[in-house]
């Protein structure tokens, strides 16, 4: 059971995650994607202009990779906080064994 103080900090760092995330999210998807296709756009990439590909297909890439990385470190802040889902896992194959 989490106290309080263990409680905000949980959620600080939750919060904290997010916010990195997305602000990513935010620079890949709208910044590359749109205020700077134009300049993307001098360089050639696979034979696409790198403004273009990068709208259609490197910032979906991103977006899978931020999933991931999101599931990796909240299951690290999880464990940290001793609110992750694992250690109700592991007490019930432990209970089965016995």
């Amino acid at each position: 059971m989490m106290n309080e103080e263990n409680n905000d900090a949980y959620w600080k760092a939750n919060i904290r995650l997010m916010l990195i995330l997305m602000s990513i999210w935010f620079l890949v998807s709208f910044v590359f994607g749109i205020l700077l296709v134009e300049t993307l756009n001098q360089v050639q990439f696979f034979g696409f202009k790198l403004g273009f590909w990068w709208a259609q297909q490197g910032s979906i890439y991103v977006f899978i990779i931020l999933i991931f990385t999101y599931t990796v470190m909240m299951q690290r802040i999880d464990r940290k906080f001793g609110v992750s889902d694992d250690d109700e896992d592991d007490a019930a194959i432990n209970e089965e064994v016995q």
